[in-house]
């Protein structure tokens, strides 16, 4: 019987963070750089303590076992491919942001910052699928599941589940390390998205990761 209830393949699986870069999940980021005190605290307070107290250090954890588990680590970043922006998408132009090649905004938050030769991928469109080769680099590096964590859970994170999921990769996401600007946002998200994939916590997987460390020892 087929599944998406399918444990990791260290070789054959890769660990995708979305967009969690200084743009979006810094307090000092370009998203929220022109918002009052204020204002900053009604609208992303909460988002920020969540994400600080919780979904970054289950982040953190994902990331440490994962390179230990020989686990191939990605980065997607909000980034564009020119200084203006005119490369990006119609949708982002609509939004009004707009990440500048080569800008601090674009960098991946420092608390996760890639290691050696990880592979980061600049974005200019909600999904990684549409404006990166990404799934060119998947088949190259053998990958056929893809564990998801990022930001935010019911945008980015639901456009990159969904196409991995129709471009045939048996996809996990860390529930608990993803997040977006409310609980019940979230909540809503994870249940829509629930027949792409397979949902696992941050504490579940790690377990998963040792019990395979166990077993091939």
């Amino acid at each position: 019987m087929m599944t998406r209830e399918v444990p990791l393949d260290p070789a054959a699986s890769a660990l995708l963070f979305v967009d969690v870069q200084n743009f979006s999940a810094h307090r000092q980021g370009g998203e929220w750089k022109d918002m009052s005190a204020e204002e900053f605290e009604a609208k992303v307070g909460w988002f920020f303590t969540e994400f600080e107290n919780r979904t970054l250090p289950n982040m953190q954890r994902l990331q440490k076992a994962c390179r230990a588990a020989k686990i191939e680590v990605m980065y997607t970043t909000i980034e564009s491919l020119t200084l203006d922006g005119r490369d990006r998408s119609l949708d982002y132009k609509i939004t009004g942001f707009n990440v500048p090649r080569g800008s601090w905004d674009g960098q991946v938050l420092e608390g996760i910052a890639p290691g050696g030769d990880e592979i980061v991928l600049p974005k200019s469109s909600s999904s990684v699928f549409i404006s990166t080769h990404i799934d060119y680099i998947l088949r190259n590096l053998g990958v056929k599941q893809l564990v998801i964590s990022g930001l935010v859970t019911d945008q980015c994170v639901e456009s990159a589940i969904r196409d991995a999921c129709d471009l045939g990769y048996l996809v996990t996401q860390v529930t608990d390390a993803c997040q977006t600007y409310s609980a019940e946002r979230h909540e809503n998200s994870l249940r829509a998205i629930r027949g792409y994939c397979r949902q696992l916590t941050t504490d579940a997987l790690l377990a998963e990761l040792a019990e395979l460390g166990h077993l091939r020892g």
